[in-house]
């Protein structure tokens, strides 16, 4: 397994991984191809975004972003967002190894906490994220916002 960022690969390599996205049976996965597709993921999450993508060969087993910004309005940064595992893969560590990653990253540019938005119980504790309060998503929606101690 290799943790590959999208946004270092070459545009043919981009458009093949969009597509394996697509492939998510996930309403955010759906959501995030079209941002790729559009080029509105960095104008949106922020210019430093990574998008971590947990690939075999040419298999896409799980990606994850780490992005200046959520979809929560917040002076709150960095976020882990668009977290998903393919169902062939779930029960294999492949969310924990990206969000392992991630979290590496954010350490290395010196951040001290890094934040996660969901509404999953008992998901992001097991990684060491503590519940840090309930926020008001951009549309509307209440959320549960995590925080990880780096």
């Amino acid at each position: 397994m290799t943790i590959i960022d999208y946004f270092e690969q070459p545009q043919e390599r981009q458009e093949y991984w969009q597509e394996e996205i697509a492939k998510g049976d996930w309403r955010a996965a759906e959501f995030l191809h079209e941002q790729l597709k559009n080029n509105n993921v960095k104008p949106r999450y922020g210019e430093t975004t990574r998008l971590l993508l947990l690939t075999e060969g040419e298999e896409l087993l799980a990606f994850c972003d780490l992005a200046e910004k959520d979809e929560i309005e917040t002076d709150l940064t960095p976020w882990i967002g668009f977290v998903y595992t393919f169902p062939d893969h779930r029960g294999h560590r492949c969310s924990q190894k990206l969000i392992n990653h991630a979290l590496s990253l954010a350490a290395s540019d010196g951040y001290k906490r890094v934040y996660i938005s969901s509404n999953e119980v008992g998901l992001y504790e097991k990684y060491g994220f503590k519940p840090l309060q309930k926020m008001t998503d951009v549309w509307g929606g209440e959320t549960q916002v995590f925080v990880f101690e780096v």
